[in-house]
């Protein structure tokens, strides 16, 4: 294989698009598509300080690499879960990452503000692992970005995340999930940051690829919650297309992006209120985490195990 740039030999063949390259122009290929994502969203300007919302993985690593090389100001947050070794190890990484490049690294613990970490959040509601995860992560981001006054978070999101949580929502016909589909999600109340995901052009191989090129040391084990997920049996239906059909998952994040999302918007507008308890935007009295940390805290305490609540 030669590079499509300059004719040397390639280091890695990108079969959805035709094209091959050394390592020198795959990293440029990687970071222009990072910014023709940021160009086309306009999801923030070099003036404004972007909050990165790292895991201690490759997609999200690779980003805050990508945004320092181009000159944002950024602030990394790690959102501690709690969840054994996982956690200790892929926070060790976020902050050794951080150390390296003089970058400032938040952390937020989710067992200061739920009451539990995520493992016993589980146990004591029965909810469903992923889902108090997601709920947690998103409340905390937009909590942070708050109280440290940024106004944008970016999250490592790449096209196969995307794909597959399009396929799961088009699974369903879950048209509130498919009006909120998208690479960058505005402001629509004064207490909720904008999210952008700016990999969502890139691929889980491709940004692997990147950020093993890049020697950037990244956690490489799963979440030990993350075997059986839907979400994961989602992309490995997508990833059987995409290798009968290069392209493919591209062509179906895309066609829905450009053709069929604004079908989706059209009476899809929410009345956002504030939370009676905590002050975060919500649709209802109370919000969704303060609940579930009600929950917890319910659960929790020695009168509601001996209780005998049928609850339970």
């Amino acid at each position: 294989m030669r590079c499509r740039k300059c004719g040397e030999s390639a280091a890695l063949e990108l079969r959805r698009h035709n094209a091959a390259f050394c390592v020198p122009h795959f990293t440029e290929f990687f970071r222009k598509q990072v910014r023709e994502a940021i160009h086309h969203y306009r999801m923030f300007t070099p003036d404004e300080t972007v909050m990165v919302a790292v895991s201690g993985g490759k997609d999200s690593l690779a980003l805050w690499d990508v945004l320092i090389e181009e000159g944002y100001p950024t602030v990394g947050l790690y959102l501690d879960l709690g969840i054994f070794d996982y956690s200790r190890e892929s926070r060790e990484k976020c902050e050794a990452f951080a150390a390296a490049r003089r970058q400032r690294l938040l952390i937020e613990r989710v067992d200061a503000a739920i009451g539990a970490p995520i493992p016993e959040v589980q146990k004591a509601t029965r909810r469903p692992t992923c889902s108090a995860c997601g709920l947690s992560k998103r409340y905390l981001m937009n909590r942070a970005a708050l109280t440290h006054g940024f106004v944008v978070v970016a999250t490592g999101h790449n096209l196969d995340d995307e794909a597959a949580t399009l396929f799961g929502s088009v699974m369903h016909w879950q048209t509130d999930a498919l009006s909120r589909q998208s690479p960058a999600l505005a402001s629509t109340h004064p207490k909720l940051v904008r999210r952008v995901k700016p990999l969502y052009r890139l691929s889980e191989l491709e940004t692997a690829a990147f950020a093993f090129l890049r020697g950037i040391d990244y956690i490489v084990e799963e979440c030990p919650f993350a075997a059986g997920a839907t979400s994961l049996a989602h992309k490995e239906a997508l990833n059987r297309l995409e290798a009968a059909s290069p392209g493919a998952k591209h062509n179906f994040l895309f066609g829905f992006l450009e053709k069929a999302r604004p079908a989706f918007q059209r009476g899809q507008d929410v009345q956002l209120t504030e939370c009676a308890s905590c002050g975060q935007v919500t649709t209802g009295e109370i919000c969704a985490f303060c609940k579930l940390a009600d929950q917890v805290k319910r659960r929790s305490t020695p009168l509601a195990r001996s209780s005998g609540d049928p609850s339970r």
